[in-house]
C-alpha cells in the first residue's frame, strides 16, 4: 500500500473533491464548497499519496449524535489500493459514537451494508425543463432574514439534526432561492433552489401537504423556467414523485438512503426532495 496522509480539506481541497464529484456525474452545486465547510469544518477529509490528492470523504457532524457521510470518491488512478478504505476508516472514526446517514450509489451499497448500514429508503432524481409561471399566491415569501428562524425550526425535524450554520448559508448563500410559504403567520414549507454544473437543483423541498409543496415547486421553478431542473425526492413520499411527474421530469439516478445506528424518525411526506446527497 502506498504512504497515505490524510489531513482536513481547505477550500481548494474541497473544490477539487466537488469536481471529482462532477466527474462522476452526481451534478454538484457551483457554490457549493463554502456552505458545506460551515455545517462542520473538520468533517471534510482529503488523502493525499506524497502531494498528490488521491481520495476524498465528507463526515459532517450535527449536533451531539448524528452524522452523513458522503463524498466518498477515489481519483481514478488510486483505486483498488487500499485507500479508499483507510479514508472510510479516518472518516468512521470521526462520528464514532452516533448515527451515521449516507446516501449511496448504487455500486456502493453492497460494501456500505457489509460496514453494517442499513437501507431506508431510494431517492430518485427527476429531471427536465421548467415550464413553471410564479404562483400568484400572496403566502409565498422569499426567504430573508425575517423567516430565518422559522425556517430553521421547520428545517429540523424534516432533517433529523439541527443545521442552523449550515441552513442559514444555504437558503441565501451565493446564487440561492429560497421560497417559502407562511399560512395565517405559520411556515408551512420552505424549498431553494441552485445552480448545479448543468442546470439547477432543488432542495431541499420541505412542506406539509402535497398542495404546499407545489406551490413551493412552482415558485422556485420559476426563477429558471426553460432550464433544466432536478430534485430528488424519496420514494416512500408517493405525493412527492407525483408532483415531479405532473411536471414532466423524468427519473434519472437514485442512491439509496442507508444509515448505521438507529435511524432518525423523519417525517417522509414533508419531504418533497433532500437538501443534497452530500450532506443529506
Amino acid at each position: 500500500m502506498p504512504d497515505l496522509t490524510i489531513r482536513a480539506m481547505t477550500h481548494d481541497d474541497l473544490a477539487l473533491a466537488l469536481d471529482w464529484a462532477a466527474a462522476e456525474g452526481w451534478n454538484p452545486g457551483l457554490a457549493d464548497a463554502g456552505v458545506f465547510r460551515a455545517a462542520d469544518p473538520d468533517g471534510f477529509l482529503m488523502g493525499f499519496v506524497g502531494e498528490e490528492p488521491a481520495a476524498c470523504v465528507s463526515v459532517v457532524r450535527y449536533g451531539e449524535g448524528f452524522g452523513f457521510l458522503g463524498l466518498y470518491i477515489a481519483a481514478p488512478r488510486f483505486r483498488g489500493q487500499g485507500i479508499g478504505w483507510r479514508l472510510w476508516q479516518a472518516g468512521m472514526s470521526h462520528l464514532a459514537g452516533r448515527t451515521v446517514g449516507l446516501d449511496g450509489v448504487v455500486a456502493q451499497q453492497g460494501n456500505y451494508r457489509k460496514s453494517g448500514f442499513e437501507l431506508a429508503w431510494r431517492n430518485v432524481r427527476y429531471e427536465g425543463l421548467s415550464r413553471c409561471d410564479m404562483p400568484m399566491d400572496p403566502r409565498l415569501q422569499r426567504i430573508g432574514q425575517g423567516i430565518l428562524p422559522s425556517v430553521l425550526a421547520y428545517d429540523e425535524p424534516c432533517f433529523g439534526a439541527p443545521r442552523p450554520d449550515f441552513t442559514s448559508r444555504w437558503v441565501r448563500g451565493e446564487g440561492r432561492t429560497g421560497y417559502a410559504l407562511i399560512d395565517e403567520g405559520e411556515l408551512r414549507g420552505y424549498g431553494v433552489i441552485r445552480p448545479g454544473r448543468d442546470g439547477h437543483k432543488i432542495g431541499p423541498l420541505f412542506a406539509d401537504d402535497a398542495e404546499t409543496a407545489e406551490l413551493i415547486f412552482r415558485a422556485l421553478a420559476s426563477e429558471v423556467k426553460g432550464e433544466a431542473i432536478a430534485l430528488d425526492p424519496p420514494e416512500p413520499n408517493d405525493a412527492a414523485l407525483e408532483l415531479a411527474e405532473r411536471f414532466d421530469l423524468s427519473p434519472s439516478f437514485e442512491t439509496a438512503r442507508m444509515y448505521r445506528g438507529p435511524a432518525p424518525d423523519l417525517p417522509v411526506g414533508r419531504i418533497f426532495g433532500v437538501t443534497t446527497f452530500e450532506l443529506g
